[in-house]
């Protein structure tokens, strides 16, 4: 396990029922596959050593040896695999038999699982032939040549890497409260689930539905595997379902009724599960209540360790890693944007009628964000039944204002039908340059942020004037990277895009486009989309187009929305991220992977940069997000939307002046 990714694999063999011979051999066969294909941990569908169709010859004590035999042959084969296994048998313990799923690793039982909740309704009959997990009372036996310890309390296996994983079987997972509960609160990390479960009209969905659900409840890797093939059709169907989840997520599935053995194998991220676990309060308070609930109910926790490996691996990052996580996926993309929208809007609601206001003012450039911004606000007053022209959209040029972006924020106004104020900000601020003494021909910081700070007081006293909000426009990248001017657009009486990184809101503006009735309101959208990122505080080249690029300066959007996304939504540490970006940005773009994505300023989405370039912004991303906490400590109010929020108020509380330096060292040392 290697930047605290582990390799798991469902496998689903074909089997005959009764023929233990046949069924050792396909489950060996594909172990050594698998191992050969670095999987550390793998698990084979409920009863897989005999089938689990068998019904009453589970009374039968020759396929009860033959199985006892067949996973003596099993350990034997792992003796040089550097593997852990998880197989299904039936296991003899005094009087009761057990269905059991047994841990091997290197020649040794680890341990065996006991089945708790046996279903004994419409086709499924399991009592018939097995005891509980529950009838046991705890005893050491011998089985397979080991000692082993049979038990109804909870067992935990940790590999040599650190992963902790437990086991439970089939019905386990559709009791009210599953086994992997108390596992995943005692430690485990992983759920592996031995299956066997027919498929029936409209089950497959419930099953998919109900194993994310637990993945997510319990923050675990779930890693179910169910019988397929082979199973007896003589009163219903095995479908062969292999599924892996990571915390909700599905990440590998196989074909539902394949005729061969299937391999689903996939990597599953410790790290990110244990740093989710460690920032949910409800999840820390659980753990205290599953230890109190275990001592009442006089249950303990027996804790297992594999054995090391034998060699070291090269570790290979397998996963596909989303280059743009921010962005919905493609399939509900539009009721995502529906939903982002209506948390603005009802944000902007709850404040405008609080406040009792009667307009709202907002600087509109022809960017990205302000478009957004004005449209958010447009919806907002529809909602509340007041009329547009209380929205006051106010265009103020100045010394690097293009013709595109001025000529897009006015016809956008005027089409949205509210009111629109032109306010020349070049006078102004010349005068302000003489005041001061500085030379307005010298072109640097102060420069710049005079127009952005005086453009800001020109908002607020017009919000004065007309008892009204000034709606600040800043987004969510732009406050991690402190791409603004202190007091000046930094500062707003209500932020509406505060929860919003850059590359989203054009997918926001598209989708709105989409669905505008209005052409030019359309035709403005659609080439405020395609504009260069630009504050516009430079005068503008000899053809009058934009000459100040913010991506040129800061770095790409898309590359330091990924920075962020990982850096403040999982707490990992820069060469993880490297590893991730060069996954998504390199590997992915070269293999044709990559989600194909409209353009952000004028760039398409989903380009391929060298290792040098993102290790050049992911420092850039570094210094800057440490240098400008200031900023984002005295944020105006704005709701959240997504996962990640810079709110000082609410998800990211950090001192103003904390040191960036072990972050930037690592990634100088990538």
């Amino acid at each position: 396990m290697e930047y605290g990714f582990i390799k798991v694999a469902s496998a689903v063999p074909s089997v005959k029922v009764g023929d233990v011979r046949f069924n050792n051999q396909q489950i060996e066969s594909i172990i050594v596959q698998a191992e050969g294909m670095g999987v550390e941990i793998i698990v084979f569908p409920e009863l897989s050593i005999t089938g689990y169709s068998c019904q009453d010859l589970f009374h039968q004590q020759l396929l009860l040896d033959a199985a006892e035999n067949s996973l003596m042959m099993l350990l034997n084969v792992t003796r040089q695999l550097d593997i852990i296994a998880i197989v299904g048998l039936p296991v003899v313990v005094g009087d009761l038999l057990l269905n059991c799923a047994a841990v091997i690793q290197k020649g040794k039982l680890l341990g065996l699982v006991p089945k708790t909740y046996l279903p004994e309704y419409s086709e499924f009959y399991e009592k018939r032939w097995f005891a509980s997990a529950q009838d046991v009372k705890q005893t050491e036996i011998r089985f397979a040549g080991h000692k082993v310890l049979i038990t109804p309390d909870l067992q935990l296996f940790t590999t040599s890497t650190g992963a902790t994983f437990g086991v439970e079987i089939c019905e386990d997972v559709w009791a009210p409260t599953p086994p992997s509960n108390g596992l995943a609160l005692a430690g485990a990390q992983l759920i592996f689930n031995l299956s066997a479960s027919d498929e029936l009209s409209g089950k497959h969905a419930y099953l998919k539905s109900l194993l994310s659900n637990q993945s997510a409840r319990t923050m675990t890797g779930y890693i179910y595997s169910s019988c397929g093939f082979g199973e007896s059709t003589q009163d219903v169907v095995y479908g062969g379902n292999a599924l892996i989840y990571e915390n909700g997520h599905l990440l590998a599935e196989s074909e539902r009724f394949s005729l061969n053995s299937q391999l689903e194998i996939s990597q599953i991220d410790i790290e990110k599960l244990q740093t989710e676990r460690r920032c949910n309060s409800t999840y820390v308070n659980a753990q205290c209540n599953i230890k109190y609930a275990m001592q009442e109910s006089g249950l303990a926790l027996h804790h297992i360790v594999a054995a090391s490996p034998d060699r070291e691996r090269d570790f290979v990052l397998e996963r596909t890693v989303d280059s743009h996580p921010f962005i919905p996926k493609e399939e509900d993309r539009n009721s995502s944007c529906e939903e982002i929208l209506n948390i603005q809007v009802s944000g902007l609601a709850k404040r405008v009628v609080h406040t009792h206001v009667k307009t709202v003012v907002l600087g509109i450039s022809g960017g990205l964000d302000s478009t957004l911004a004005l449209l958010v606000c447009v919806k907002t007053f529809d909602r509340l039944g007041m009329d547009r022209k209380n929205i006051i959209g106010v265009t103020m040029p100045g010394f690097g204002t293009t013709d595109r972006t001025h000529h897009n924020a006015v016809v956008l106004m005027k089409s949205l039908g509210v009111t629109v104020k032109e306010i020349n900000i070049s006078k102004a601020v010349t005068q302000h340059f003489e005041d001061i003494g500085h030379d307005i021909n010298v072109h640097d910081v102060t420069y710049e942020n005079g127009q952005a700070r005086e453009r800001t007081q020109i908002l607020m006293d017009l919000a004065n004037q007309m008892d009204g909000l000034v709606i600040g426009t800043g987004d969510l990248s732009e406050m991690a990277l402190g791409w603004s001017t202190y007091n000046g657009d930094h500062m707003s009486m209500y932020g509406v895009n505060g929860g919003v990184p850059k590359t989203l809101i054009q997918f926001l503006l598209r989708h709105i486009a989409d669905h505008s009735d209005d052409e030019t309101s359309k035709t403005a959208l659609l080439d405020i989309i395609n504009t260069p990122i630009s504050p516009e505080l430079i005068p503008a080249d000899e053809n009058g187009e934009i000459k100040q690029k913010t991506e040129d300066l800061v770095g790409p959007y898309e590359l330091h929305d990924f920075f962020l996304y990982y850096f403040l939504r999982f707490g990992f540490r820069p060469g993880k991220i490297f590893l991730l970006a060069k996954k998504a940005f390199i590997d992915q773009q070269v293999k044709g992977k990559s989600v194909e994505h409209k353009t952000v300023s004028g760039a398409e989405l989903g380009g391929s940069y060298d290792e040098a370039t993102i290790k050049k912004w992911l420092k850039v991303f570094l210094r800057r997000f440490f240098s400008q906490q200031f900023k984002r400590s005295c944020l105006p109010d704005g709701p959240k939307v997504g996962s990640v929020s810079l709110s000082p108020r609410g998800d990211w509380r950090m001192p103003s002046d904390a040191s960036s330096n072990i972050w930037l060292e690592e990634v100088d040392s990538l």
